[in-house]
């Protein structure tokens, strides 16, 4: 998978996890800033990233990421 479709892949899921309109996500966007980033959804995007991409990360470093970018930086590490 080359990053632009895991960037793609990454971008669906969290605007799943956060119900949250695609269009409206980019590499940028912040989880505390711009998404209102409650644990319970971290947890939700960390089981279907593993579910989804078969990548194995941890929560809490999935939840020191500040940004979607900075996220696919880590998943991308792990796959």
């Amino acid at each position: 998978m080359d990053r632009k479709e895991l960037e793609t892949q990454i971008l669906n899921l969290v605007a799943a996890s956060y119900k949250k309109d695609v269009s409206g996500l980019s590499m940028e966007t912040s989880f505390r800033n711009n998404l209102g980033g409650a644990s319970i959804q971290m947890v939700a995007l960390v089981s279907e990233i593993e579910n989804e991409l078969d990548a194995c990360i941890m929560l809490a470093d999935a939840s020191a990421c500040a940004t979607i970018g900075d996220l696919v930086d880590l998943v991308e590490t792990e796959l």
